[in-house]
């Protein structure tokens, strides 16, 4: 998952929320202005950044792949016709995060029909989401909502190849080497038959299935909830399902607690406190004078809090009071803004 933060990158990730509406095949496209005059033949002598040709970068690729392990047919199939594709490029430096203000972006994922059809979704699963919340011990409603912002309840899980996209991030240069490790995970994860090569699409940014989980997200938390031999991201359910609900049990989430909740923040309040890594105890804000919304004391709790401000670097006041929970939602897709609409949306869902 990409380190998004209210316009400050620090990396990524997923899956956050994320449309993407074009299929791309395994053909070369024309490429931005800047690609394209430094491409002069179908080997793309070298990128934007001057960094040698995308074949070779292939080549180095697989040799690092077969050492790893990866068998050469796997290979070459996934790599058979691969070109860099533009549309990835241009959809890596327009994040939502980065160019919309806080009631914007929660406004478009707090829509009636979102909450609506995460409400049907919630009772078409009911027996599976308290299965899982049962047996990973974590919320089944915040499941829910994950689900409904990374694809609309699986709705919509991406279109473009996987491998393709992961190629042409890992080559271009911007954070090359995350992209290049993620490129790896996607050659071992089809090599041991976890996905056939026609189903592993997802993101522009390689973000895959239900979930949106990037490769090495998907070797190290996906789980095979439904018992059947195989983690399935991409038609199962129950995996994909579980294995939300593993990411986030991983990240520490406390089941009982609440992620967190809106709060009026009092006249020459210090918003540089105003910081999910700045916790207090819970008393320490009502000392402040930090109430919640609708009137009234902050709750009783013993555990320790932090005030957030979404949209603070672009003049927005709207303020939370947010517990670990929230850490936990933050490290699926490191960014206040997606946080806060994954709490937000799960306490509408259900």
């Amino acid at each position: 998952m990409r380190d998004r933060d209210d316009g400050r990158s620090r990396f990524f990730v997923a899956a956050r929320p994320r449309k993407w509406h074009e299929a791309h095949m395994f053909t070369r496209r024309s490429l931005p202005a800047g690609v394209l005059a430094l491409a002069a033949s179908p080997t793309f002598a070298r990128n934007a950044r001057g960094q040698g040709s995308f074949d070779s970068f292939l080549d180095g690729v697989r040799t690092e792949a077969r050492r790893g392990g990866v068998n050469s047919a796997t290979i070459s199939r996934a790599f058979a016709g691969l070109r860099p594709n533009d549309r990835v490029l241009e959809l890596d430096r327009r994040q939502a995060e980065f160019t919309q203000t806080w009631p914007q972006y929660r406004d478009a994922r707090l829509s009636p029909a979102r909450i609506e059809a995460g409400r049907r979704a919630y009772g078409d699963h009911r027996a599976l989401l308290e299965s899982i919340q049962t047996r990973l011990r974590v919320t089944a409603r915040v499941l829910v909502a994950i689900w409904g912002l990374e694809t609309n309840y699986g709705g919509f899980t991406g279109n473009f190849n996987v491998i393709e996209a992961l190629a042409t991030l890992a080559w271009e240069g911007r954070r090359a080497a995350f992209f290049r490790a993620e490129l790896l995970a996607a050659l071992r994860i089809l090599d041991a038959g976890n996905v056939s090569f026609e189903r592993m699409r997802g993101s522009h940014a390689g973000a895959m299935g239900h979930p949106q989980f990037m490769p090495t997200s998907f070797e190290r938390l996906a789980v095979d909830f439904d018992g059947d031999g195989r983690r399935d991201i991409w038609d199962s359910r129950a995996d994909a399902l579980g294995s939300i609900a593993n990411y986030l049990a991983r990240s520490g989430w406390r089941e009982g607690e609440a992620w967190g909740f809106e709060v009026l923040l009092p006249s020459g309040f210090d918003t540089s406190i105003a910081d999910h890594r700045q916790m207090r105890p819970m008393r320490d804000w009502g000392r402040m004078g930090v109430i919640r919304t609708g009137g009234g004391g902050l709750p009783a709790n013993d555990g320790e809090w932090a005030v957030v401000i979404p949209g603070l670097s672009r003049g927005d006041s709207q303020a939370f009071m947010v517990g670990q929970n929230f850490i936990a939602i933050r490290r699926y897709n490191p960014s206040n803004f997606y946080a806060t609409a994954v709490g937000l949306l799960s306490d509408r869902v259900a």
